[in-house]
């Protein structure tokens, strides 16, 4: 049977979005790369280190101008030249392709939607409603505070249209109140307060409202995944105490001065992920951590599809991550949402099972992308 592929009986509609086509120019070790996809699924399989990942990182980068794997742009240019260039044409349910692109070098980016410059790369992210799940994925339980962060806000961002502008000013005003606070100006400071707390609260609000839709969500996902993993308590904390953002900041002045840095607020938000009166990261085992990583992902994808905008799932190295029965779970709840699906393994899959008559193989090997025939049921 295919170790990356469940047995499939019927399917939805398909997705709002897909990705039609990617090319890679000198990204990591993928010199050039021409991928025709299919508008459902597409496994890529190869030896570790065959680049397969890569190929799910150029869409990371096409979604959020950044690698998942790297923060060091020098790390992903490859040998061939001193910039990489991705470039994709992607449909949306009932509009016509769009194309984008992004060229970076180590010292300049350049990204482009239909022939047209583009100013930040996170406005390229609306066209790409991405959900990842990778190896390193259990971090969304034992990692900082920022992983958890990210995950919520590229939910709310999905979600609420006007999140990433107001994050955008929000971020701005912190950083303009650090400055003060560096300067030992507590003038200044105070006065920029009442705008920093208006805008804190209005994010506080698009969070809280996200992490209660989710909730039950995060666990009807994880039950069905495995129901031996104990029961979850997931809570949001704001990143202040008490009610008000605007008394919590002045409250904390004398102490953010001597610190140079904004403490209260949304900047320093997390979420609560327990069970019974112990956090997960310190009773869960690293599997069961991997699991609810699954669940929390899926019920991400199931937020941003109940926005009218399925994602597209990305899934790396599945098949070392859970055994033959979670794998076929996961997948199948990513064919479900509707969506198109990318998935990545040391072995192909066959041709037999797939009750997907479009699904279409990639062999990676070298950084050399190999194109697969369309699977079906023979």
């Amino acid at each position: 049977n295919c170790e990356l592929c469940p047995v499939r009986t019927a399917r939805k509609e398909p997705s709002e979005l897909r990705i039609n086509s990617i090319k890679i120019n000198n990204l990591r070790n993928i010199r050039c790369a021409d991928i025709e996809a299919s508008k459902h699924l597409n496994c890529l399989y190869g030896d570790n280190g065959a680049g397969k990942t890569t190929v799910l990182e150029a869409m990371l980068i096409l979604a959020k101008g950044r690698s998942f794997r790297t923060g060091q742009v020098g790390a992903l240019i490859g040998p061939e030249a001193d910039q990489f260039l991705i470039t994709a044409e992607i449909n949306h349910q009932d509009m016509s392709p769009v194309k984008v692109g992004v060229q970076r070098s180590r010292n300049e980016w350049q990204a482009r939607r239909n022939g047209e410059n583009i100013s930040a790369l996170s406005d390229l992210a609306a066209d790409f409603p991405l959900v990842l799940m990778e190896p390193n994925s259990h971090m969304l339980i034992s990692g900082a505070p920022e992983v958890r962060r990210r995950y919520l806000d590229w939910s709310v961002f999905h979600v609420e249209h006007g999140f990433l502008p107001l994050w955008r000013r929000y971020a701005h005003a912190v950083k303009q109140r650090n400055a003060a606070l560096r300067m030992n100006d507590a003038e200044m400071s105070s006065s920029l307060e009442p705008a920093l707390a208006k805008m804190g609260m209005q994010i506080d609000e698009y969070r809280q409202t996200r992490v209660n839709r989710m909730i039950d969500r995060v666990q009807e996902r994880l039950e069905a995944l495995s129901p031996r993993v104990p029961k979850l308590s997931v809570r949001y904390q704001k990143g202040w105490s008490g009610d008000d953002l605007a008394a919590a900041l002045a409250s904390s002045q004398a102490r953010d001065l001597e610190r140079g840095m904004t403490g209260p607020g949304p900047h320093r938000a997390d979420i609560n992920i327990s069970v019974k009166t112990h956090l997960a990261r310190e009773c869960l085992s690293r599997g069961e951590q991997k699991l609810v990583a699954a669940a929390m992902l899926l019920a991400q994808g199931d937020a941003i599809a109940d926005a009218a905008r399925r994602p597209v799932f990305l899934l790396d190295d599945l098949a070392s991550e859970f055994d033959g029965g979670i794998r076929k779970k996961v997948l199948s709840a990513a064919l479900d949402l509707g969506g198109q699906v990318w998935v990545t393994g040391t072995e192909p899959a066959t041709h037999t099972d797939m009750g997907i008559t479009d699904a279409r193989m990639f062999h990676v090997k070298h950084g050399e992308i190999s194109h697969g025939s369309p699977l079906g049921l023979g």
